[in-house]
């Protein structure tokens, strides 16, 4: 197949995919700031056929919205399959043992153990955060679960899960080393894939994979983020932790004639390249879910 062939998009399970060597797609929605899952399913229902999987994020960047749960239960209920984002900051052990248990009875296979962002980045920073377990204990935990095992009576009476668990890294972490560490104790803990805070140097992405995720046989989704605008850039590059756009890039947007137009091309060009890189890619569109599809068609894939 040449690079100009279209490929075709994802359906088929991310597991299934990432188990079978296939290029796996998975895309990010935010579940309401309300009651109405209206928008969100709608979002979703829009990557039906593109994407393997939808990655529903829970509580990001500390801010109120519905529980990931209810949220991948409901895109569950429509046909599509959910990545269920599990942050520790919010919940002690005992509920987020509850949260896997009933996870796993409701359906969900999908997760991504997070120690979630701090709450002094959110809209309510009086609250308490709880953080007793991070994502390295929150993997140890799903491991013992998928083996029967339960941490105070020794064997679960009401049977084992299969959940498939993944964790998260930033190939552009400043720290190499304590980079390795952590996605070694991430991978020894029980983490299947990796999928990566939003990448914009190809070659760090490159020494990620061939250092540290490949000799571990970890699959990589690697993090491809939609930027609307040269101040959508540089709000991003202001305010979240560990990032940073190249200067080219804003500059890119900041002269482009139509910088929406703009912002998918370079997107697409990411997915091209990281094609070659990673055994994936997730695709983060905040509030532009529905420009996800022209990204990956305009990166040579086409819908099931």
């Amino acid at each position: 197949m040449s690079d100009d062939d279209p490929i075709s998009g994802g359906s088929v399970g991310l597991q299934q995919a990432l188990d079978q060597g296939r290029f796996a797609i998975t895309a990010e929605v935010m579940p309401p700031r309300g009651g109405d899952p209206a928008r969100t399913l709608e979002a979703a229902r829009a990557l039906s056929g593109w994407v393997d999987a939808v990655n529903v994020t829970d509580g990001s960047r500390a801010v109120m919205r519905m529980s990931s749960l209810a949220m991948c239960r409901l895109l569950l209920d429509v046909g599509i399959e959910p990545v269920l984002q599990l942050a520790c900051r919010d919940r002690n052990r005992i509920a987020l043992q509850a949260d896997l248990l009933g996870a796993h009875a409701l359906g969900l296979r999908n997760l991504l153990c997070l120690t979630g962002d701090p709450v002094r980045a959110g809209d309510q920073p009086k609250a308490r955060a709880v953080n007793e377990l991070e994502a390295v204990r929150l993997l140890q935990l799903v491991t013992q679960f998928n083996a029967g095992v339960d941490p105070v009576l020794g064997h679960l009476p009401d049977g084992p899960t299969a959940l498939f668990a993944g964790a998260a890294a930033d190939p552009q972490s400043p720290s190499w080393s304590g980079l390795r560490r952590r996605v070694e104790r991430k991978k020894a803990a029980g983490a299947r894939f990796i999928q990566t805070q939003m990448v914009t140097d190809a070659a760090a992405l490159r020494r990620f994979v061939e250092e540290i995720t490949a000799p571990l046989q970890l699959p990589v989704l690697a993090g491809v983020f939609l930027l609307k605008s040269a101040k959508n850039a540089a709000f991003i590059n202001r305010v979240v932790p560990g990032v940073s756009i190249p200067q080219a890039v804003i500059d890119r947007l900041a002269s482009a004639a139509d910088p929406a137009a703009e912002g998918i091309a370079i997107a697409a060009e990411q997915v091209q390249t990281y094609r070659n890189l990673a055994q994936g890619v997730h695709l983060m569109a905040i509030k532009a879910e529905e420009r996800i599809p022209a990204i990956l068609e305009l990166a040579g894939f086409a819908a099931k």
